[in-house]
């Protein structure tokens, strides 16, 4: 079992930056691929970034790559959205997910996750 919480949102303004963390209990996170996802109202739950379990291999979604970077400290249990010019559009509840995985599978399809966190709100103002 693996808990997830996030933590790190807030109301920035366009242009800004902001670091999402997800802290997971349990000893064998290392074990685990983990992915961000957020929802906007109104919205359904998209694929946002995720990393695989030693941390080495990374996927993006298009309206992301070049502003997020997804990282994780395995010593820490700890994984990172570092979120650089953000924009309204990025205004979303953002979920972490994890889910037991070999070092080749970081999914970014939201029903091959297994564990997911409450979510933290980031808001963007123009």
């Amino acid at each position: 079992q693996v808990q997830l919480v996030e933590s790190g949102g807030g109301l920035v303004q366009a242009g800004g930056s902001l670091r999402l963390s997800c802290a997971a209990s349990g000893r064998t996170f290392s074990s685990y691929a983990t992915g961000w996802f957020r929802q906007a109202p109104g919205k359904e739950r998209e694929f946002v970034a995720a990393i695989n379990s030693s941390g080495g291999r990374t996927n993006y979604a298009d309206s992301v790559k070049g502003r997020f970077t997804i990282s994780r400290d395995n010593a820490k249990n700890t994984v990172y959205l570092q979120m650089n010019a953000l924009k309204p559009e990025d205004t979303a509840v953002y979920y972490c997910a994890a889910v037991r995985a070999g070092s080749g599978y970081y999914p970014s399809i939201q029903d091959a996750y297994t564990y997911w966190g409450q979510g933290t709100q980031v808001t963007v103002s123009s």
